[in-house]
């Protein structure tokens, strides 16, 4: 199993833990765009409990790269997608937490 192989299993069993429906090829097109990231412990995860890590999220993820207006609405987002991973789990894998953004906001087409 390669590096990348692992790093989907891993997303897809975080999900299952969570009860989070996975769409298999929606989960790989956002790990794949995420490039060499992914497999690094920190860069591979989100600290929401960092501000400017959130902040980060919502610059160059949510406004840059899905072209969301920046508002309200992105701070929901966030909070929705830690709330189904688990506020308190450090471990929210990048990929897991950038396909529930994708999902919730509706932007899957951009990855399509």
């Amino acid at each position: 199993m390669s590096q990348f192989d692992d790093v989907i299993a891993k997303c897809k069993q975080q999900m299952a833990d969570q009860n989070i429906d996975c769409d298999e090829n929606l989960l790989t097109a956002i790990a794949k765009s995420l490039g060499p990231s992914i497999y690094n412990k920190d860069s591979g995860t989100v600290a929401t409990a960092d501000k400017g890590e959130v902040e980060t999220v919502k610059k160059n993820f949510l406004v840059g790269k899905l072209g969301c207006a920046d508002g309200p609405d992105l701070d929901g987002a966030i909070d929705r997608a830690a709330e189904k991973i688990g506020k308190s789990n450090v471990n929210k894998l990048r990929p897991v937490f950038y396909y529930l953004l994708v999902k919730d906001l509706g932007k899957e087409s951009v990855f399509a």
